[in-house]
Formats: C-alpha cells, sequence, structure tokens
C-alpha cells in the first residue's frame, strides 16, 4: 500500500471517528451515567476481590497490591481494546451479518476491514479504562516498584501487546460469524474468558491450562510474564527469562493471524441474501 493510500485511509478513519464520537456526544448525561455504571460494574469485582484479601492475605503467594497490579493493566488494556476493535466484537458483529447490513459495506468502494473498524467506536468503554487505571494506581501505591528507564518505556508496550492480542480474538470471532450463529459462546471463553484469567496469577491455574495459555495462545507472556519483570519476582516455572519481553510481539502475531483468517473468511463469504 502506498503513502498516499495510507494517508486516505487513515483520514477515512478518522471522519468515521468523528461522525460515532459526535453522535454518542449528542446525549451526555445518558453517556456519563453509561460510563459511571459500566466503570462502578467493573470497579464492584475488584472491591470483592480486595475483600477475600482481607481474610486470606495473599493468592498463590502474591498479595494484594501484586495481584491489583496485573487485574488494572489487563482491565484498562481490554476497555481500551473493546473501544478500538468494538466494530468487531462478535456479539454485534453476528447481529449485522445475520440482518443482512454487512453486504451493504461490501459494495462501497472503501475497504471493508476499515469500514468495520470505523463503524463503531463506543466511547462508555472509558468506564473500564478508568476503573483498571484507579485499580492500577492502588496496585502502585501498595508495591514497592523500582522503576528504570526499561520498565517505564516497556509499560506502553505491554499494554499495546494486550490491546493487539484482544483485536486479534474479536477480528477472529468476527469471522467465524460468517459460517456460523452459534459461535458466540466459545468466542467468549477466548475473549472476555481469557482477560479474566490473566488477571490473576498464572502458576494459580492447573499444568494443561498453563501451558495452553503460553505456549499455543501466548496469553501469560500478555502480562503475567512482563508483571514478573515488573515486580522483580522469579519465575517459578524456570523458564527463559526472554519470556518477560515477549508481549508486545506475542499481541502482534495474534492480530496478524486473525488479519489473515479474516482475509479467508471474506474471500468465502456467501451472502445471507438479507
Amino acid at each position: 500500500m502506498s503513502l498516499s493510500a495510507l494517508r486516505r485511509n487513515a483520514d477515512l478513519y478518522r471522519r468515521l471517528l468523528g461522525v460515532q464520537i459526535q453522535s454518542q456526544a449528542q446525549y451526555r448525561v445518558a453517556f456519563w451515567v453509561d460510563v459511571l455504571t459500566t466503570a462502578v460494574f467493573n470497579g464492584s469485582a475488584f472491591v470483592s476481590l480486595a475483600l477475600v484479601f482481607t481474610r486470606f492475605e495473599h493468592l498463590g503467594g502474591w498479595r494484594l497490591g501484586e495481584v491489583a497490579f496485573l487485574y488494572g493493566l489487563v482491565e484498562c488494556s481490554f476497555g481500551l481494546m473493546d473501544m478500538i476493535f468494538s466494530g468487531f466484537d462478535p456479539r454485534d458483529f453476528g447481529q449485522r451479518v445475520r440482518r443482512g447490513s454487512f453486504d451493504q459495506m461490501l459494495v462501497r468502494p472503501v475497504n471493508i476491514t476499515l469500514q468495520v473498524l470505523g463503524s463503531a467506536f463506543h466511547l462508555r468503554r472509558l468506564g473500564r479504562m478508568g476503573q483498571g487505571i484507579v485499580v492500577f494506581i492502588i496496585a502502585l501505591n501498595l508495591v514497592q516498584i523500582q522503576w528504570t528507564w526499561g520498565k517505564t518505556l516497556y509499560l506502553p508496550l505491554v499494554i499495546a501487546g494486550m490491546v493487539l492480542f484482544f483485536g486479534g480474538l474479536f477480528i477472529a470471532g468476527a469471522t467465524i460469524s460468517f459460517w456460523t450463529i452459534d459461535s458466540i459462546e466459545i468466542v467468549n471463553v477466548f475473549t472476555y474468558g481469557t482477560s479474566e484469567m490473566i488477571a490473576y496469577p498464572m502458576h494459580i491455574y492447573p499444568r494443561w491450562l498453563r501451558t495452553f495459555f503460553t505456549f499455543i495462545l501466548p496469553a501469560s507472556l500478555l502480562n503475567y510474564y512482563p508483571a514478573l519483570y515488573f515486580l522483580d519476582r522469579p519465575d517459578p516455572f524456570g523458564l527463559p527469562p526472554i519470556l518477560r519481553f515477549l508481549s508486545p510481539l506475542a499481541g502482534l502475531l495474534v492480530i496478524l493471524a486473525a488479519l489473515a483468517f479474516w482475509r479467508f473468511g471474506l474471500r468465502h463469504y456467501q451472502s445471507t441474501g438479507t
């Protein structure tokens, strides 16, 4: 793709987002109520976790501040991803395919991937991001992290890795909607389920689960291993230290694989006829 084409696509994406933001900003009271409701709903889960720590001092040897570090980081990242990749959310995309509105996108002289990406931008996800940031700030006050330039520069890369990873899962889940309308539950296991799982230390899970989510679907590389680096904790499994620095690569590989699957799905897509 040429530089001029990239600029045109970037400008088009900016315009699509502008339309989405303007439409949501028209009802400010409803918007802020939605954001606050989302923040409170998601934040209640962490409050429940904190109450558990009043009874049990640690979870697999990790104290509240260390678990909050994992929890806040993944919540912030997933909320950001959910806002950017809302158009590929399998729950909504499957409905779009069934209604036939996806067919309308296909006849437009605009890149279809860009259209779907810019078709939704749910600002209410700021609520989930906000509560994730609050939890992360709480974690930083509960744990003593020796910040270095390496850790400071690596933190946004870890967030980017998680955004790409879960965005890739959304794209893959949306692609599955081309062939089946009953895929949503299994897709949720690998999107929302994975985000819940990596909010806790990986060593508390069974070996087969750790193996799958490290070497097949590399979710543990996104949050747990970087946390070992930030918190200066040893790896209880004795795996190579390089795993702590593979979060951006894992996210990039997953979204590239998902985009390849998406292109395959587009080539074999058959209209619903609605």
